[in-house]
């Protein structure tokens, strides 16, 4: 079936396509019976306005992109309803990509973002420099960032939606050493996330404080999904390191250690606790259930999508970072 177009509606109703397509932006010097006609013809005919040239005449396609890891745990949908609540009803489409931790990946779907003209940019980074010329040059071309959770380094002069990661991972570790856990292990992210330096950092201040920190405790990984967890969890017991708790930089990484622990016969918590920080549905939906720093994740894409719109309307807008406050909920996996 044949496209209409506005030179379509322009013969139908013998109106020139200037007027047209002025009554169909609500232009506020069309004559309100002539708009009328204009918006009925074009029900009537199944007229529907087209995007790309839309975005030719008026500078903006109403897209925007977003990068994240992973959409495969509830986090990046989350933050994904927090964007969509502000934009949709504004209009706006957000356009999604995934990086799946690799920056080659990302790097791809940042500029293939670009070939789309999307209006704005918002990213949860997988590696905290690898691509930083690259956001400067697209951002030097007129399209904004904004970053959430991950975030680059701070020669890049951006918006920033983020929790304080050091003091909240504090907060984990002391509940643990409260609970009377001593030999306290981390499973770290990869240390080319901010994030994951600044939890290991609060997780390490803690520690000294109370005279036990053991770097041999610190387990670094080499991914962020559930297998990642269980090999951490399995290299502890290969290399009989003393432990008597967990604290995890995200829910997957735990539930992966705790499943493993789990099939070796390892009693949760009265053998070893275990805490993460993320504070998806994946805490609650284990067993025992996940004691997690719980991040708003919705409010935050709310967030993030507030800072795109004001970066769009005005790209010399100050950057601003906003701290997001997060909630440490206990459950069963700390408490015996």
């Amino acid at each position: 079936m044949k496209r209409i177009t506005i030179k379509d509606l322009s013969k139908f109703l013998s109106l020139s396509t200037s007027t047209i397509s002025r009554a169909l932006l609500n232009d506020k010097n069309i004559n309100a019976e002539t708009q009328k006609k204009v918006l009925e013809a074009a029900e009537k005919l199944g007229y529907k306005p087209n995007p790309t040239a839309l975005s030719l005449k008026y500078g903006q396609t109403k897209n925007i992109g977003l990068v994240v890891p992973e959409m495969i745990t509830p986090f990046s949908s989350k933050v994904l309803q927090g964007i969509q609540n502000i934009l949709y009803p504004l209009g706006y489409r957000v356009i999604i990509t995934q990086s799946d931790e690799n920056p080659l990946i990302e790097r791809k779907n940042l500029q293939l973002l670009e070939e789309f003209n999307v209006d704005g940019i918002i990213i949860n980074l997988c590696h905290e420099t690898y691509n930083e010329e690259l956001y400067k040059e697209i951002m030097d071309r007129g399209i904004p960032f904004v970053f959430f959770d991950r975030i680059p380094s701070k020669t890049l002069d951006v918006s920033k939606v983020v929790v304080d990661d050091n003091i909240k991972a504090s907060l984990v570790v002391e509940h643990l050493i409260n609970t009377g856990r001593k030999r306290i292990a981390h499973i770290m992210g990869p240390s080319t996330i901010r994030n994951a330096v600044e939890r290991e950092m609060g997780y390490k201040r803690i520690l000294t404080k109370h005279y036990i920190f053991d770097p041999e405790l610190i387990i670094k990984t080499d991914g962020m999904m559930f297998e990642a967890g269980e090999n951490a969890a399995k290299q502890l017991l290969e290399k009989k390191i003393e432990f008597d708790s967990i604290f995890a930089f995200s829910d997957t990484l735990a539930i992966g250690a705790m499943n493993y622990l789990l099939e070796q016969g390892i009693k949760i918590p009265e053998q070893v606790a275990f805490a993460s920080f993320s504070g998806t549905e994946l805490a609650t939906i284990v067993h025992p259930k996940l004691t997690s720093v719980q991040q708003p994740l919705v409010k935050m894409g709310e967030t993030a999508a507030k800072l795109i719109l004001e970066k769009i309307k005005d790209i010399s807008a100050p950057n601003q970072t906003i701290i997001m406050d997060t909630e440490l909920v206990y459950r069963a996996s700390t408490l015996n």
